[in-house]
């Protein structure tokens, strides 16, 4: 896990510089506490390790764990809170771009830890269309690797396209309710335009993917 220093940011799409959809807008400040973060995605073998199998479709120990839905990231989470007495979760929506922006350390970079995507991420053009192990591409500001490209990210929020009109300004985590879940950060089969730190996806919570994964956050 990766110490994320608590800070202030603008959270969303910038209009000078994209071409913004309206689910990222309006550009606007938040505050979050500190909070830690995986290095890298969960692997298969973490997932194995504490479910005891193995779900992925594209299989290799040390690869981001795939096919997986918010719901089974769920029974995953309560299982390896169980055993280590800790309170992991997935990020919200705003630690995870917090972090992928690369926290009180930010460049402003339009992709976790670059402006030149090849550097940081496997995407469409140099994945091979399958993913990768972690961290074998450069880090971020503050060390985290593959925020952006290798399998997509769940978050903990319910999606809504308007909600950063309404989202609290301090530690945001999103609405009550709703009938999808957020994805960020891109996949390897995906184009630069799905990899940007700023872009969301979203899908029901019990479907699965194989360039669908996720990362763990623990709050102090």
């Amino acid at each position: 896990m990766v110490f994320v220093e608590g800070g202030s940011f603008m959270m969303g799409c910038d209009t000078l510089i994209e071409n913004c959809p309206k689910d990222e807008l309006p550009l606007r400040k938040v505050t979050l506490s500190d909070f830690y973060i995986g290095k890298i995605e969960v692997t298969q073998l973490l997932w194995r390790t504490v479910m005891g199998s193995n779900p992925s479709k594209l299989v290799g120990d040390h690869l981001p764990v795939n096919m997986v839905s918010w719901n089974d990231c769920q029974a995953f989470i309560r299982r390896l809170n169980d055993l280590t007495g800790r309170q992991f979760s997935l990020p919200t929506e705003a630690q995870w771009e917090y972090a992928a922006r690369g926290g009180s350390m930010s460049k402003n970079h339009k992709y976790s830890g670059n402006s030149t995507l090849d550097l940081v991420a496997w995407y469409s053009q140099n994945s091979g269309k399958r993913p990768r192990r972690g961290a074998d591409k450069a880090a971020n500001e503050l060390g985290i690797h593959d925020m952006t490209g290798n399998v997509w990210e769940w978050c903990n929020d319910w999606y809504s396209a308007n909600y950063y009109s309404f989202s609290a300004e301090e530690n945001p985590t999103g609405f009550a309710v709703g009938s999808e879940r957020v994805f960020r950060g891109g996949s390897y089969r995906n184009s630069p335009q799905l990899s940007r730190v700023t872009y969301r996806n979203y899908q029901k919570p019990d479907r699965r993917y194989s360039d669908l994964g996720f990362r763990l956050v623990l709050n102090p």
